[in-house]
C-alpha cells in the first residue's frame, strides 16, 4: 500500500506498488518511469554488492546513495531514483519468503533474471500469479524465453547481433554502437507500455498477466524504415554516416568552423533552404527539384550546399534557417543540449535533495496527474529493516515511511 503524500495533485499511478527485482538498466529504467508516475517502487538487490551498476564508474556520484560504503556510480543514479532499498539473498529461506510476500502484495513485479532462475525460489511467473492473481509480472530477457533463453542479454552485444551496429558509422568504416545503451532504453519503454496496458486490463477484469519483452525484439521493432527497406528489397541497408537513406539533405553539412545538422523533409523546405542560402535556383535545378532527385544526386547537392554554408557558422545558420522554418541545428555536446533545453523552458534537470546528484527530469508532462518530484536513489538496503518488518506483518498495513 502506498504512503500518504501531501500533494497538490494526484499521480497517475498512486496506489500502485512495484517490486523491482531487476538489475543494470532496462528493468530499473522501466521501474523509474513507474515511480515518476507515482508508483511506490521497492528495489530488491543482492546483499553486499547490490546492483552491478553501483560499481560501474567512474564517474561516481556523491550523496545519500553512497551511504557509508564505497561511492555509488553515476550510472546507478540514472535508473534508480525515487525507489526504496531492500537487500534480499534469495538463497536464504527467510529472505526468499520475504521476496515471495513482496510479490504477493505488489501490483507489478519487474525482473530480468535468465528464464528458469526464479523457479527454485517460487518467484517465477506461474508461482507469483498463482499467489497473486492480480499481479502484472514483467519479464525482461535478452533473447526471449525460447531457444535464446540461455543467452545473456547485454545492450552492446544486442546492438551487434541485432543489426544496429551494421547501420551505424561512416561508409566503409567499422560498425559502431550508439553512444548510449539505446537498446536497454527502448526495451524499458516497451516494458512500461506493456505494464500500463496490463494494469488497464486488470482495472477492467481484476486479472493480472505476464508481460514479456526482450532486447532483441525491441531493437528489431525500432529499426523501422531500415527493416522495412530490407523486407521490401531483400537487400541489407548499409551505414551512411549521418546521411539518411531516403531523404536529402538530411545530414550534417560543413559550415565555417563546424557542422550543421539539416533535416529537409519536403520540397517546400528545400526551396526555403535554397532561398536562405542566396541560391533559389537550386530548387529548380533538375538534379534537386524533388526529394528523389536530391537523393540520387546527393554528392552534387552537398557540394553546392557546403560552398554556400561556408559563409557562416553553425549557430549563425541555425538562426537564419530557423527563421524560415528549415529544421536544423548545431551538433551540441551534452552540456550544450541541457543548456538548450533550459533556454527553451523545458526545465531538464531536477534537484533531488541536499548533496545528491541531480536527475534529468522525466520527459512526461501530464496536466491532471503530473509526474512526481524525483528523490535520491536508495542506499543498499537503506529501507531494509522497516520493509522486512512490514513484510512480516499483516498485509493491510501501510508501507513504513521512506528512510
Amino acid at each position: 500500500m502506498p504512503l500518504p503524500h501531501h500533494r497538490t495533485a494526484p499521480r497517475a499511478l498512486d496506489g500502485v506498488l512495484v517490486a523491482d527485482f531487476s538489475r543494470v538498466l532496462a528493468g530499473p529504467l522501466a521501474a523509474v518511469t513507474l515511480a515518476d508516475l507515482g508508483a511506490e517502487v521497492i528495489k530488491v538487490e543482492r546483499p553486499g554488492s547490490g546492483d552491478d551498476t553501483r560499481s560501474w564508474g567512474p564517474p561516481f556520484a556523491p550523496g545519500p546513495a553512497a551511504g557509508d560504503g564505497p561511492p555509488t556510480a553515476a550510472y546507478f543514479h540514472a535508473a534508480n531514483r525515487s525507489k526504496r532499498g531492500l537487500a534480499l539473498d534469495l538463497a536464504d529461506p527467510r529472505d526468499a519468503a520475504a521476496a515471495r510476500e513482496l510479490a504477493r502484495r505488489a501490483d507489478v513485479l519487474i525482473e530480468n533474471f535468465r528464464p528458469g532462475t526464479l523457479d527454485k525460489y517460487g518467484l517465477d511467473p506461474a508461482a507469483t500469479l498463482a499467489a497473486n492473481p492480480g499481479l502484472v509480472h514483467c519479464t525482461i530477457t535478452g533473447f526471449g524465453s525460447g531457444a535464446g533463453a540461455a543467452l545473456p542479454g547485454y545492450d552492446f552485444v544486442v546492438q551487434a547481433v541485432g543489426g544496429l551496429m551494421s547501420l551505424t558509422g561512416e561508409p566503409g568504416g567499422p560498425p559502431l554502437k550508439a553512444g548510449v545503451a539505446l537498446v536497454d532504453v527502448l526495451t524499458a519503454k516497451d516494458a512500461v507500455t506493456g505494464i500500463l496496458a496490463a494494469l488497464r486490463h486488470r482495472d477492467r477484469t481484476g486479472q493480472g498477466q505476464r508481460v514479456e519483452v526482450n532486447l532483441l525484439s525491441s531493437l528489431l521493432g525500432s529499426l523501422v524504415n531500415q527493416a522495412s527497406g530490407y523486407l521490401a528489397t531483400g537487400r541489407d541497408p548499409v551505414p551512411l554516416g549521418n546521411r539518411h537513406p531516403s531523404i536529402a539533405p538530411y545530414e550534417t553539412l560543413a559550415c565555417r568552423g563546424g557542422l550543421l545538422a539539416v533535416a529537409v523533409g519536403n520540397d517546400r523546405q528545400f526551396r526555403a533552404l535554397a532561398a536562405a542560402l542566396g541560391a533559389p535556383g537550386l530548387a529548380e535545378d533538375v538534379r534537386f527539384r524533388h526529394n528523389q532527385d536530391r537523393v540520387r544526386n546527393r554528392t552534387d547537392l552537398v557540394k553546392e550546399l557546403e560552398e554556400r554554408l561556408a559563409a557562416d557558422t553553425p549557430r549563425g545558420w541555425t538562426a537564419r534557417l530557423a527563421a524560415v522554418s528549415v529544421p536544423c541545428g548545431p551538433v551540441n555536446t551534452v552540456s550544450e543540449a541541457l543548456e538548450l533545453a533550459e533556454r527553451l523552458g523545458l526545465d531538464p534537470v531536477a534537484p533531488v535533495g541536499a548533496g545528491a546528484l541531480p536527475q534529468v527530469r522525466s520527459p512526461l508532462r501530464l496536466s491532471a496527474t503530473p509526474v512526481a518530484q524525483p528523490a535520491a536513489p536508495p542506499r543498499l538496503d537503506g529501507d531494509g529493516t522497516a520493509l522486512r518488518t512490514w513484510l512480516s506483518g499483516p498485509g493491510d498495513r501501510p508501507l513504513p515511511p521512506r528512510m
